[in-house]
């Protein structure tokens, strides 16, 4: 069974930084891509990041563009989302998800798995 674990999550002021991970247990990361979406109190889910099974090719948000970085080591089947920069409007539930083969969209509804979610608040 996939199953996909978020990591990383707590409070910090704006400003700062977070790094959040994505490990996958049960299958290999090697042939999925990787998409980190949020979803605030009351909003819909949101695109965040997504990096292509190759690691070849990244998508950002264009409100995260420049702050956020997205990074996999499938040695470690885990798949990075660094946060510098946070701002009050960053605050949600950040949950990864994965495609078989995908070609990285940020549309929540083309990715089949997906983790239960860690909670980022930004705050001071």
């Amino acid at each position: 069974q996939l199953q996909l674990v978020e990591s990383g999550g707590g409070l910090v002021q704006p400003g700062g930084s977070l790094r959040l991970s994505c490990t996958a247990s049960g299958f290999t990361l090697d042939y999925y891509s990787i998409g980190w979406f949020r979803q605030a109190p009351g909003k819909e889910r949101e695109g965040v990041s997504c990096i292509s099974f190759t690691g070849g090719t990244t998508t950002y948000a264009n409100s995260v563009k420049g702050r956020f970085t997205i990074s996999r080591d499938n040695a470690k089947n885990t798949v990075y989302l660094q946060m510098n920069v946070l701002k009050p409007e960053d605050t949600a539930v950040y949950y990864c998800a994965a495609e078989r083969f995908g070609g990285c969209p940020l549309l929540p509804r083309y990715y089949d798995s997906w983790g239960q979610g860690t909670q980022v608040t930004i705050s001071s």
